[in-house]
């Protein structure tokens, strides 16, 4: 039933993949398993080749299970989790994310409890991408890393939780039914940049990086979309620049919670002039994996354009 994807921790807790079910022995009274090692490596390695590789793996054993549970690191879970949610269309099953701050094999580790948590979700009617942890399923194109160490890494900044774990699973979500048939997009263009703001920042010298066959740059700005727009530090040339070579331009934001409002203030109303894209209340992550989905799968700039402002997967509310 599972999927496994990869572990944080060294690579010599292959052990722990091989022994998984004698490790937790509470997996096999919930369902029947089967394990699956696709990759072993840090979760800060992960790229959109793994993600083809997960997509590919899933797409191919659809039909033979009732869910599907990955083990990655937590690092990038949220870019995988975002990734494959815009690589599925009409999901009917469930693809569960976990992992662990403290690796299985550790004292009070977190893992055991986690996968048990993932796995009965698993079992459950929730055709949904959803990260499992720490008692609590979110929309995993919804999530964020939000602590190194805290045994509540993720959080969900403007979407509340799927459901909550205790001595029941309280569901908060309800089932949209899906018409049409599963389908599996898996490629991700890796042609974009992520500028992120500060105080002082020097167009200058990001210039030259637009010659290397950036297709999107996506500006980490400020507030609720603004940027400098005077002096050195201004923006505008180059934003101009992306425009007059077709590169799109993404104006995300960031402060987690809210959205991004490009008729606010005059940076933003610039951006929205030029033909910047507005992020509106995506994650950074979301942002960066569906920008990257489009470009991987669709050619139309006009179209690139549609889809970006519309929610695909769940990633973005309705702000109409």
């Amino acid at each position: 039933m599972g999927i496994r994807s990869e572990n944080e921790g060294e690579v010599s807790n292959q052990a722990c993949t091989n022994n998984l079910i004698s490790l937790i022995p509470q997996l096999s009274e919930l369902a029947e398993l089967t394990v699956k090692d696709l990759f072993f490596k840090d979760s800060s390695d992960i790229d959109p080749d793994d993600w083809y590789s997960l997509a590919v793996e899933i797409e191919k054993d659809y039909l033979n299970y009732d869910g599907f549970v990955v083990l990655h690191g937590t690092d990038t879970m949220a870019y995988t989790a975002s990734a494959m949610s815009f690589a599925f269309k009409n999901l009917a099953k469930p693809i569960i994310f976990t992992g662990s701050q403290v690796p299985l094999t550790v004292l009070r580790s977190d893992a055991g409890r986690n996968l048990i948590n993932a796995v009965q979700m698993a079992t459950l009617p929730f055709n949904e991408v959803g990260i499992c942890f720490n008692d609590k399923i979110y929309r995993g194109n919804r999530c964020t890393k939000m602590s190194i160490s805290d045994f509540a890494a993720y959080t969900s900044p403007n979407f509340p939780a799927l459901a909550e774990i205790g001595l029941n699973i309280q569901m908060k979500y309800v089932i949209t039914p899906q018409v049409g048939n599963f389908s599996c997009k898996p490629f991700f263009s890796r042609e974009i940049m992520v500028l992120r703001m500060y105080p002082g920042i020097n167009p200058i010298i990001y210039l030259p990086l637009l010659e290397n066959g950036v297709k999107a740059v996506i500006i980490s700005a400020f507030g609720s979309g603004n940027f400098p727009v005077t002096g050195s530090s201004s923006m505008i040339s180059f934003l101009e620049k992306c425009v007059e070579r077709g590169i799109f331009v993404v104006i995300a934001s960031q402060a987690m919670h809210d959205a991004v409002d490009l008729n606010k203030y005059e940076s933003g109303r610039i951006a929205r002039d030029l033909g910047c894209l507005s992020a509106y209340d995506m994650t950074m992550e979301a942002a960066i994996t569906k920008m990257m989905f489009l470009l991987g799968n669709y050619q139309n700039q006009h179209q690139i354009r549609e889809l970006f402002g519309k929610p695909l997967a769940g990633e973005l509310s309705n702000l109409s």
